[in-house]
């Protein structure tokens, strides 16, 4: 793998601008589960093995209507857990690179847990939204809020959240998680609108740009395509997948490894 650690990295060094691309896979190094399959979440959450609940079943906005203690109960851990989780040396190389460029650095990431903007990075497009901010069920007009106070009970063994449940701060109806699940139709996407206006902006004034894609896979490929579309005019797409690192065009680096053991040895090389 040495030569293509070294084309990696000479790719970063030439680039004027650095933009990072994000999907579950970053999250491994810093000990968050990634979902993969219904084996890798009941391995993660064995009270919805005993159920026979998948996550695509469980992150389904239907059940905040139907079931509200069920809903919270899934995401007000993953609340707790990402609240009480560091991120890995990792993000601290990627903001160390993307600040000695010109052209800066941007994130743009399918991951909800809000660990790039607790690493220190500034801009930021969460595709899919951010479990650090709420809407209204009830659709009111509040908009977006933080869920900074926010704190859920949640009882270990049956996975269901205790009341009180979050409620909006203007109408008093259930609030729920500012994020797109699956088959959602009630999402608001103000706030990731205007992360990715940001984004898109930035995009087109880099004239020099290297893409360092990380841990994003097949299965909900937005961030994959992301990478791909950036890095299409000239090729400097350094993909960091263990799973499934194929890179489709020529000058592509693909790196079968994790997201730290990667970015730990081509930081090694880079300095």
């Amino acid at each position: 793998m040495h030569e293509q650690y070294q084309r990696a990295a000479e790719l970063i060094s030439s680039a004027d601008a650095l933009l990072v691309c994000a999907g579950a896979g970053m999250g491994v190094d810093s000990g968050l589960p990634d979902f993969r399959g219904d084996e890798g979440f009941w391995r993660a959450y064995p009270p919805y093995a005993r159920l026979g609940l998948r996550f695509v079943e469980i992150a389904d906005p239907e059940h905040f209507a139907a079931d509200p203690e069920l809903a919270w109960g899934f995401y007000g851990h993953r609340l707790d857990l990402y609240r009480r989780t560091h991120p890995h040396d990792g993000f601290a190389i990627l903001r160390k690179w993307g600040e000695a460029k010109p052209g800066g650095v941007h994130v743009f990431t399918s991951n909800v847990d809000g660990q790039f903007q607790r690493a220190g990075f500034a801009d930021v497009a969460e595709v899919h939204g951010s479990i650090h901010h709420l809407q209204c069920l009830a659709h009111c007009g509040i908009g977006i809020w933080p869920a900074d106070d926010v704190v859920i009970d949640v009882d270990p063994e049956s996975m269901r959240a205790r009341t009180p449940l979050p409620s909006c701060p203007r109408c008093g109806s259930l609030a729920r998680p500012n994020i797109l699940m699956f088959g959602d139709y009630d999402w608001v996407p103000d706030r990731s609108q205007r992360q990715l206006d940001a984004f898109t902006a930035w995009r087109r004034t880099q004239r020099s740009l290297v893409v360092v894609e990380l841990g994003a896979g097949r299965a909900v490929p937005t961030v994959r395509r992301q990478a791909e579309l950036a890095s299409a005019a000239n090729g400097g797409l350094v993909r960091i997948n263990p799973r499934e690192p194929e890179v489709r065009h020529g000058r592509g680096v693909s790196l079968p490894v994790g997201a730290l053991a990667a970015l730990t040895t081509l930081d090694e090389l880079l300095t």
